[in-house]
């Protein structure tokens, strides 16, 4: 599980990366949602599961609640998974 939880954290921080990179600059510059519709869904779904899998992972891991919370806190961050993969994960 914790494989999965490490490749939908990678995989909802790139879609981040690419939402807030791509298809909000696109809405409000070139008056086009589209992309802010394609890149959404999969972004919230991996959003959703990153959260899920943090909760699921909590006793496995032994995190603490302040653990817990930054955790989960940098998914609303760009680059926040990828430095949570690096601080908590990389020696898991």
């Amino acid at each position: 599980m914790l494989s999965l939880f490490r490749i939908t954290g990678y995989l909802e921080g790139i879609s981040y990366l690419l939402l807030l990179g791509i298809g909000v600059p696109l809405k409000y510059l070139a008056h086009d949602d589209s992309w802010v519709k394609a890149l959404g869904m999969p972004h919230g779904l991996l959003f959703g599961l990153y959260i899920f899998l943090t909760l699921a992972l909590r006793d496995k891991m032994h995190w603490n609640f302040k653990s817990l919370v930054t955790i989960m806190i940098s998914s609303i961050i760009p680059f926040g998974p990828f430095y949570i993969d690096r601080k908590y994960l990389s020696n898991a």
